[in-house]
Order: structure tokens, then C-alpha cells, then sequence
């Protein structure tokens, strides 16, 4: 069986390096055998592809896409915090926001982007409980974000 880091690799994707806090944070917290991550907003090389509200402006496809970007953030953060990320016992749980237009109401969908690849690196163990919130506005108009809540091996 292969490792998440060959897997993402096998998905054609590269692990980031780690965001940088927007204000007084820090991208991980860890308490016993949970790291819980900071929320992660879909950056690419410090920046934001897509930005304002899912349903006026950025489609339900572009906000998928995002919610899959925040999800490899978060592994990034993972993976700094805890070396390799065949540590992680389990994806535990998974909050994802949605910038949405007050008629839209997909934010499961969206945060599906999020959620499955966490099932596609992670296998059985990427399966979590999640909750999907549509708010108003996000830092930096950012679309989407997600945090994590991991086990730790």
C-alpha cells in the first residue's frame, strides 16, 4: 500500500509549503494525539485564484476546486506539524466555510472538493465528520476555507 505522500503524488499533486498566518496564529495546534489546523484558505504561492461569493460570481465548480486547494493546505500544515503524514490515524473532523450569495445552498457540495481528497490520500482513514457553514464573507474574500481536526499515530 502507498504512502499519502505517494498517493498525492500519484493524484498529480505537490504538497505546499506551509501558509503563512494571516494575523496572531499558528497553522497547527497539537493536544495529545489531535492536531487541529488553522483555517486554511485556497492559496497557491500566496494567492488567491478565485475570490467572492459562491452563487454571484464564483461557480459551484470553481468553489469544489478551492475547497480541494484549502484541503492540500491543510495537509501541508499536517505534514509540518507532524513529520510524515503516515502519522495521521485519521482525518477526525473537517469544518468547511463557503463565501456564499444568500440564494445558494451547496455548501456540502462545495466542501465534497475538501472531503474527498482527504478520502483520496488518506484512504478509510481520511473519513470524518464534517459540518459545511455558509457565511457571509471570508479573509481576504477568499471563497472558501477549511480546518482540520487530525489523529495522530
Amino acid at each position: 500500500m502507498s504512502t499519502p505522500e505517494e498517493r498525492i503524488s500519484e493524484l498529480g499533486l505537490e504538497i505546499p509549503e506551509v501558509a503563512a498566518p494571516l494575523a496572531s496564529y499558528v497553522p497547527t495546534a497539537r493536544t495529545g494525539s489531535l492536531v487541529y489546523t488553522a483555517g486554511q484558505l485556497p492559496l497557491v504561492k500566496g494567492e488567491l485564484a478565485v475570490v467572492g461569493k459562491v452563487g454571484a460570481g464564483v461557480t459551484e465548480e470553481q468553489a469544489v476546486e478551492q475547497a480541494r486547494i484549502c484541503a492540500l493546505n491543510a495537509i501541508a500544515a499536517l505534514r509540518a506539524e507532524v513529520g510524515e503524514l503516515s502519522r495521521i490515524a485519521r482525518i477526525v473532523k473537517v469544518v468547511g466555510f463557503v463565501a456564499s450569495d444568500p440564494g445558494f445552498h451547496g455548501q456540502p457540495k462545495v466542501v465534497n472538493g475538501a472531503s474527498e481528497l482527504f478520502g483520496e490520500v488518506f484512504g478509510e482513514a481520511g473519513r470524518h465528520a464534517r459540518s459545511a457553514v455558509g457565511v457571509s464573507v471570508l479573509p481576504r474574500d477568499a471563497a472558501v476555507e477549511v480546518e482540520v481536526i487530525a489523529e495522530v499515530r
